[in-house]
């Protein structure tokens, strides 16, 4: 697996590539010169956990035959304050819509989070606490 990043401009604005053709635009904060052009990296790891926990619970839940009509997942982090600010707690919050049924949703959730996710098991690994929540209306 390899990605690339390239400067964007003078301050600190990159565009990110990895496989295929997709983008993604990668800003640091104020205090670096940022200019709200992209997402910061730390952004990144919530939207990487997020993402690895969502597309393996849909895949799960979609084998069970579960109708799934809408998804959301909140992914909120706590760091510390001292550098690096590194994560300490990220809590997950799934929002399902469809039918489905809320226990399979759990145990779907499970597997996904805790079990199939390389980005919660990096993370775990390395100290942070991972909670997750799920919804199904």
């Amino acid at each position: 697996m390899k990605v690339e990043l390239k400067r964007v401009n003078d301050a600190v604005h990159f565009e990110a590539s990895g496989s295929g053709n997709v983008k993604v635009h990668i800003d640091g904060s104020p205090e670096i010169s940022g200019q709200g052009l992209g997402v910061r990296p730390m952004e990144l790891v919530l939207i990487a956990l997020g993402s690895c926990s969502a597309l393996d619970l849909i895949s799960i839940l979609k084998k069970q035959r579960q109708e799934i009509t809408d998804f959301s997942v909140v992914v909120a982090g706590e760091r510390t304050d001292k550098v690096p600010a590194v994560f300490t707690k990220i809590h997950m919050a799934f929002k399902l819509v469809g039918n489905i049924d809320l226990t399979k949703a759990e145990k779907a959730a499970e597997l996904a989070v805790k079990k199939y996710c390389s980005v919660h098991n990096m993370l775990v690994s390395g100290g942070v606490a991972i909670t997750y929540s799920i919804a199904v209306s």
